[in-house]
């Protein structure tokens, strides 16, 4: 698991490989990452939208930019935490994701970006 925490909000990642299947004559790598996200802050904050980089060993690095998180825009009160869970291909078996969350704060009305630390993608059967 990789944490890190900016202005108070606390991103935790946990992933999972879940194995490999073929879609249009190609083999990809399936794997899910759960996001705990804990607002050590004082005010209530809401996430607004996301930002991911994928980065895939054998292929281009995909940018992934949208509303809220798996159609959700969680607010989050003081002490409070959402755990989501998602996933994402890759055409290799090692890769990594990192990127941010746009959030707002309620007290102050400014957005903030809330870093997700980089995190590792790799199938247990292809580490050395």
């Amino acid at each position: 698991m990789v944490s890190q925490i900016t202005r108070g909000i606390k991103i935790s990642v946990k992933t999972s490989f879940e194995g490999t299947y073929f879609k249009n004559y190609k083999i990809h790598f399936a794997f899910s990452y759960e996001i705990t996200i804990e607002n050590h802050g004082k005010d209530s904050v809401q996430l607004i939208t996301r930002h991911w980089e994928i980065f895939d060993s054998l292929s281009e690095t995909e940018i992934v930019d949208g509303e809220g998180v798996i159609g959700k825009k969680p607010v989050l009160k003081p002490g409070e935490t959402h755990t989501y869970s998602s996933g994402c291909l890759l055409s290799s078996p090692f890769g990594a994701m990192r990127g941010y969350f746009n959030m707002v704060n309620f007290t102050s009305t400014r957005n903030f970006k809330v870093i997700v630390p980089t995190f590792k993608l790799a199938a247990p059967f292809a580490i050395n």
